[in-house]
């Protein structure tokens, strides 16, 4: 059965879209989805990748790693509003059409990321700087609740004879995100003396990652909407009423395939922290690694997407979590035994490499589990859901099982159990959903 096929248990599947569009506006279309996607991801990359010096500015705290796990526990409380954005904005999109969700969404996230890029510090606001820092990632985690699902049904909709290919950007922009976080994380940690970064220092990104929004909205403005979308049948209920309804199987089973992809980047993030406080490394060189993941990532993703469409998603993204199981306890292992920039390199290497074999066909897998008119719902509210449990709380987990511990494992063992249940995930899809 060819890889595109979509059955869903118990309801006949829907014909895909015939309809083609130009080289030219699918390059269009891509920017246009993707950089929704970008900011978001630059936003919280570059949110954990300076937890270190936030913690200081904004959670002070005699204890170091309690202050550090304040900001952490931030970053993933704030998680908590996504699925919501999810329900609210992936409703919208498949009631009023995905563009315009896409515009309300990065909106919201440009609104946060100013609100962030201005915040003044504890010692300026006292208890007013970490309520500031929080409501910012309320407003950001809400936006990005419905980009993904919006996005992405965009994407499939438009292009069904390749929606491997075309949806893969989207994980892509994510590499190109790690690329532009690290590149300022290395530049400012090796050129600004401490005071110098906690004084005004890690502002710069966020205030560059607010000049990106300008340009998405002019793009989002002139894209075309989904023919699919505008053709399908209007629901007899509410897109969430019927999602939930008809598709619970389809949620879970998404939010399964997704808990290896979302645990492997936010550990991926967490990595010039992990650096610092286990290796004893200097920041530069976890921001160094990192940034060689994101070349892999944006480079290797959309060859995976487009072999996804060819060979069967399943087939590729079995044998990527098989050999991540295998693998990654012996990888942290050596980590552990040799702490320097070459085998940070090595292990950053050969995650980033599994990862994006993994997650190059996923959106396209996850599209195929819904139909078109819950599609954008479904998307955001797995997407968020599996992002909230089994990501955003990942850093802060891995910092509580490393002092709780004292082993150097802990991410090893928790990339481990979530490579175990989506191994198990795929399974199923292959079997029940007869997803090639």
């Amino acid at each position: 059965m060819s890889a595109t096929t979509t059955i869903d248990a118990g309801r006949p599947s829907e014909a895909a879209s015939p309809t083609l569009i130009s080289d030219r506006k699918l390059y269009k279309l891509v920017i246009a989805s993707s950089i929704g996607n970008a900011l978001e991801w630059f936003d919280l990359i570059v949110y954990a990748f300076f937890a270190a010096t936030i913690s200081k500015l904004f959670f002070p705290s005699e204890n170091e790693t309690v202050s550090l796990m304040m900001t952490l526990g931030a970053f993933a409380l704030s998680y908590l509003i996504r699925p919501l954005g999810a329900l609210v904005l992936g409703s919208y999109a498949d009631r009023k059409g995905r563009k315009a969700a896409m515009l309300v969404s990065l909106w919201l996230m440009m609104a946060g990321t100013a609100m962030i890029a201005v915040m003044p510090t504890w010692k300026t606001a006292g208890l007013l700087a970490p309520l500031g820092i929080f409501a910012a990632r309320l407003l950001q985690g809400f936006s990005a609740g419905g980009e993904f699902g919006s996005a992405t049904a965009l994407l499939v909709e438009r292009a069904p004879d390749k929606k491997g290919l075309i949806s893969s950007f989207m994980f892509a922009s994510q590499g190109v995100s790690g690329l532009l976080g690290s590149g300022f994380g290395l530049l400012l940690t090796t050129t600004l003396t401490t005071q110098q970064l906690e004084d005004w220092g890690w502002r710069i990104p966020f205030l560059f990652g607010l000049l990106i929004g300008p340009i998405g909205l002019y793009i989002r403005k002139h894209i075309e909407e989904s023919a699919e979308f505008n053709h399908h049948a209007t629901p007899e209920s509410t897109p969430i009423a019927e999602l939930f309804r008809h598709h619970k199987g389809s949620i879970l089973l998404a939010i399964g395939a997704l808990m290896l992809s979302t645990s492997v980047s936010y550990t991926i993030i967490y990595m010039p922290t992990y650096a610092v406080k286990q290796l004893g490394l200097q920041a530069s060189t976890g921001f160094a690694g990192t940034l060689l993941s994101g070349l892999i990532l944006t480079l290797l993703t959309p060859f995976v997407g487009h072999f996804s469409d060819r060979l069967g998603r399943t087939r590729i993204m079995i044998w990527a979590a098989s050999i991540f199981v295998i693998t990654i306890l012996p990888v942290f292992y050596f980590l552990g035994l040799y702490p320097a920039l070459g085998t940070l390199f090595v292990m950053l290497t050969w995650l980033s490499l599994l990862k994006a074999l993994y997650f190059g066909g996923l959106p396209a897998l996850m599209s195929d589990l819904f139909e078109t008119r819950v599609r954008a719902s479904g998307l955001a509210l797995s997407y968020n859901i599996g992002t909230t449990l089994f990501g955003s709380a990942g850093p802060l987990l891995i910092t509580w099982m490393l002092s709780a511990t004292g082993s150097g494992l802990a991410p090893a063992y928790y990339l481990g159990f979530t490579s175990v249940v989506s191994l198990v995930t795929l399974f199923l899809i292959r079997k029940h959903r007869k997803i090639g």
